[in-house]
């Protein structure tokens, strides 16, 4: 089983901005970027501007990663939502074995299930304010 943590930034619109500036000032590798317009089950709704903001982005610095999405729709970031920590495994039941004890005394953000991006996904802060996005990775 693997476990890793990841520091996770949402911005307003400007991820994309973000990542370029951290490829210059830090070196930082672009591995992967997805825009909401990309995503399967985009609402009809989102204008292009929407369509064009990042949903996810990893990139790698060195040895570690950093992974960015911009809050659809121009939502505002609530306080504790900038940097979030995102726990991957590679074990759906890990996932959310380590999701069901951060949301004890805690608040869910987003319930622990499938999305179309990984077998296993949530979002919860726990009783301490601290963010985390519970992450399923499995690996090909």
């Amino acid at each position: 089983m693997k476990v890793k943590l990841t520091p996770y930034i949402t911005l307003e619109g400007r991820a994309k901005e973000a990542i370029r500036f951290y490829e210059q000032v830090i070196g930082a590798e672009v591995l992967s970027i997805t825009t909401y317009g990309e995503m399967p089950d985009m609402p009809n709704t989102f204008t292009d501007e929407l369509k064009g903001l990042v949903a996810h982005a990893k990139l790698k610095v060195g040895e570690t990663e950093l992974m960015f999405s911009d809050a659809p729709g121009g939502t505002p970031i609530k306080d504790g939502k900038r940097v979030t920590i995102c726990i991957t495994t590679n074990e759906v039941e890990k996932s959310k074995s380590i999701y069901e004890a951060l949301r004890q005394e805690g608040q869910v953000n987003l319930p622990f299930k499938e999305e179309t991006f990984s077998p296993g996904f949530g979002d919860v802060t726990d009783k301490f304010g601290v963010t985390f996005q519970i992450y399923t990775e499995i690996e090909d």
